[in-house]
């Protein structure tokens, strides 16, 4: 790494070299203990049993229970197919009132199950759904309430329970980004019929490739086990549709690994948040996402909002600017699932009711944050963003 930069002649966008040899990617993966994941991938191998329910797939969603305090939790390939899944177990019909602002997997998956996605706006303190603008969406075709638990940061559960409850509609969580999180000292994953985790690579707890649905519904759980092995109840018994969406052993060793670290994860980003937010602090106009005292939280992404009005410069172009240096910003979730297809052109006008979706896809910027990013790091980030802003600088 280069020193920390101190004019904007510095800046690789202006010419001079990069900050960073190595691209500094957000969510690049985390790999706990080697030995450990060496010494399971050893007795994967020795045992011949590669997929198909095997011992280290069955520890992992044992684990994955007791940290969300469910009696079930059922692992899949990845969380998309379990999104899906769980859709088609929970025998949803019509339409599923969504957010926007989220992964387009979240929307596609009720897409890919027969579904009509409901475009809903989110809060902007807390950039998950907007329990005060669920309601008005409800019609008699709606079946259910999707949440996403958005940066690890719990949605508003509790209304959103009351709202499902006197509508007698299904209430889902994807809880992507929410692993090992908890609010009011109850873990997430034990909210709603059912929630959803990924472990793909990017997340601070990987199994390089994975997902799970934990839920306390025995007929789900029932069903869901059905419906990830093609409907087989026995080894000759197909009693209903299904596909393939089991974990394999080895991506399941590795969750088994990435958990046993869990807590060092954390810890290491909640450092890094807590260095970004004394390096940004002074920056006009650039704002960091911040957590509730009530919850707690992974911290595996570090959120920022760029007020172009105070900051003379625009979200993107900070982007170009931390680009050229390596530092892979991103723009979650731009530009808004409504504006993606199929969904632009089956709803051409949802963006009219969906304002702060709409300002927060044009302002997001999120930031290298995990085990391969350290203070140093993290100050020369900084550096680059506070010059841009003081030089003001938009082309």
């Amino acid at each position: 790494m280069n020193p920390v930069k101190k004019n904007i002649t510095d800046l690789a966008l202006f010419g001079g070299a990069p900050a960073f040899a190595e691209k500094l990617h957000v969510g690049r993966p985390n790999i706990g203990d080697r030995q450990r994941l060496h010494q399971r991938l050893d007795e994967i191998l020795d045992r011949r049993w590669l997929t198909n329910e095997g011992p280290c797939a069955l520890e992992f969603e044992a684990r994955l229970a007791a940290l969300a305090g469910t009696r079930h939790a059922i692992a899949f390939c990845n969380a998309t197919v379990a999104l899906e899944l769980v859709a088609r177990a929970s025998k949803l019909t019509g339409e599923v009132i969504v957010p926007s602002f989220t992964f387009v997997a979240t929307v596609h998956c009720l897409h890919a199950a027969g579904l009509t996605p409901v475009f809903c706006d989110v809060d902007p303190a807390t950039h998950g759904l907007d329990p005060s603008k669920v309601e008005a969406l409800i019609t008699p075709r709606t079946s259910a309430i999707m949440a996403v638990h958005l940066w690890g940061n719990p949605c508003e559960v509790e209304k959103l329970g009351q709202i499902a409850s006197r509508h007698r509609l299904t209430l889902l969580f994807d809880a992507a980004h929410a692993t090992g999180c908890s609010i009011q000292g109850r873990p997430i994953g034990s909210f709603g019929l059912a929630e959803v985790f990924s472990f793909h690579g990017t997340k601070f707890i990987n199994s390089f490739e994975g997902g799970a649905v934990t839920t306390n519904n025995d007929e789900l759980a029932v069903q869901l086990r059905l419906l990830k092995n093609f409907g087989f109840a026995g080894f000759d018994k197909v009693v209903s549709w299904g596909t393939n969406g089991k974990m394999s052993e080895i991506a399941a060793a590795m969750g088994l690994t990435s958990l046993e670290s869990m807590d060092e994860f954390i810890a290491v980003n909640r450092r890094n948040y807590e260095s970004y937010r004394l390096a940004l602090k002074d920056i006009p106009g650039i704002s960091l996402f911040a957590y509730r005292e009530t919850v707690r939280n992974n911290f595996q992404y570090v959120v920022v909002t760029v007020d172009e009005s105070v900051t003379g410069v625009s979200r993107d172009r900070l982007i170009d600017a931390l680009v050229a240096e390596n530092v892979i910003a991103r723009r979650y979730f731009y530009p808004g699932c409504h504006r993606m297809e199929p969904y632009r052109t089956l709803f051409p006008n949802a963006g009219r009711d969906l304002p702060v979706t709409e300002k927060l896809c044009a302002s997001v910027l999120v930031l290298p944050t995990g085990t391969a990013v350290g203070p140093a790091e993290i100050d020369a980030v900084a550096a680059i963003i506070r010059l841009m802003v003081a030089s003001g600088k938009n082309r």
